[in-house]
């Protein structure tokens, strides 16, 4: 009897051991990604508000060879991403970082919450917006003349808006500030009274149902349509066309379909690739909470996946520039015009 219970208390020394070993492993590598964030954001906001402007400035030119209407979901996308560097990357992250006490007790947390929010959500649903419009006008034909319009564009655009300022107003209510309690860099955070509300659960699980759930189920199965409805088209045109090789304005549409399928699945794939491992991340964080799942991620995957989250709106520049001939060639031009401007006055 004495030795199963030296044995069972062994399994259980052996067993707190590990998990202690863990939690350490877990905690080295949580401060190494701070230490990392505290480069990272900084070095994001430096990159993403130049690019964000470089990219509204040129698409706002109209001399990429995209249509109105694109161009219009195209600045959208980069105004929406710009907002979302400067209320999250410089307005909460950094501080948050670098312990920047930036703000002495003004409750202006739960405003900054609404904006940031709001921000995120419209660069999320204009990218679904923009993949709606292309999935109309490769897929439906008949409809294409009559919704992918540049007017059509901007009452989307102005909608999505408006439903997300609106949606996002309950963050204001729902949060409370740090920054008058503890006169510290810190976001907002929620009451213990709050979170464990069956009000704020369904609150939160809605957030994330609606950004991002829905539009990467919309996405995938847009694009996954759009696909089908390609391969399905390319058949019959090459049945129709037989072994001609020569261009005609069919050649030419095709040309055209495939820069802007290329586009569209880049901007669909950067998208999910990036958003995934936080969705997944923070809505499993949220059931164990509740108490439906025995594991809860590592705090340090969630801030790996929040990193991702955030690069998102640094790089549809740089899709842009690489899908993009005649914007990549813009680009070019605009650096180089303060560098030729420099050359001209040293030579003078």
């Amino acid at each position: 009897m004495a030795s199963v219970r030296a044995s069972s208390s062994a399994k259980a020394g052996s067993s707190g051991f590990l998990e202690r070993g863990r939690m350490f492993l877990e905690f080295q590598i949580l401060a190494a990604v701070h230490a990392v964030q505290k480069i990272y954001y900084p070095i994001m906001a430096a990159v993403g508000i130049p690019v964000n402007l470089l990219t509204i400035k040129i698409l706002c030119q109209g001399t990429c060879g995209l249509s109105k209407c694109v161009t219009r979901y195209l600045v959208a996308m980069a105004a929406a991403d710009l907002l979302v560097v400067i209320t999250d990357l410089i307005l909460r992250q950094i501080p948050i970082a670098h312990q920047i006490r930036i703000v002495r007790s003004i409750p202006v947390c739960n405003i900054h919450a609404v904006l940031l929010y709001a921000a995120t959500d419209c660069s999320v649903w204009f990218t679904v917006s923009f993949t709606f419009d292309r999935f109309v006008a490769i897929c439906c034909h008949k409809l294409k003349t009559k919704y992918c319009t540049e007017k059509t564009a901007a009452v989307i655009l102005g909608t999505v808006t408006v439903l997300n300022c609106l949606n996002n107003i309950f963050w204001y209510f729902m949060y409370q500030p740090w920054y008058t309690m503890y006169n510290n860099p810190w976001f907002c955070y929620v009451s213990v009274l709050v979170k464990i509300s069956g009000l704020w659960t369904a609150i939160e699980l809605l957030h994330y149902i609606l950004t991002p759930c829905v539009p990467f189920v919309l996405i995938l199965l847009l694009n996954a349509f759009t696909v089908r409805y390609i391969l399905v088209a390319s058949r019959a045109r090459r049945r129709l066309r037989g072994h001609d090789s020569g261009e005609s304005t069919r050649d030419r549409e095709m040309v055209s379909r495939r820069k802007s399928i290329i586009l569209l699945f880049v901007i669909s794939g950067n998208f999910i690739l990036l958003w995934a491992l936080f969705m997944m991340c923070s809505i499993a964080q949220r059931i164990w909470y509740l108490g439906y799942m025995s594991f809860q991620p590592a705090l340090f995957v969630l801030e790996i996946g929040f990193m991702l989250q955030l690069l998102s709106c640094c790089t549809n520049t740089c899709i842009y520039a690489v899908t993009q001939t005649k914007f990549r060639e813009q680009l070019k031009n605009v650096v180089k015009y303060p560098v030729t401007l420099i050359v001209k006055f040293i030579k003078c």
